[in-house]
């Protein structure tokens, strides 16, 4: 990445966009039979299929994000009789 000021304007150059995989395959550290391992593996990706199974799994999540199902039993709610205070240092009087 660069940066070029003319004046006020900044012009910035990015390197080309690459995926992951493309990544990895030019990196030195990774070594050749790590390379074909990931070149096996990406041949085999199905990139439609692969959103469908994320569209579908979003869809269950949102379901049970959204279910109405309320607890089987709740806890009793415990509230101050009518003539009783929530403020004890009131009745000291």
């Amino acid at each position: 990445m660069s940066k070029e000021r003319d004046g006020a304007k900044v012009t910035k150059k990015y390197d080309i966009a690459t995926t992951p995989h493309r990544r990895a395959d030019q990196h030195e550290a990774v070594t050749g039979e790590d390379k074909a391992i990931l070149a096996d593996t990406y041949s085999t990706i199905n990139p439609a299929a692969v959103q469908r199974q994320i569209q579908a799994l979003t869809t269950e999540l949102i379901a049970l994000a959204t279910a109405k199902n309320t607890p089987t039993r709740r806890a009793p709610l415990t509230r101050a009789l009518l003539d009783e205070s929530t403020n004890q240092t009131s009745r000291a009087s």
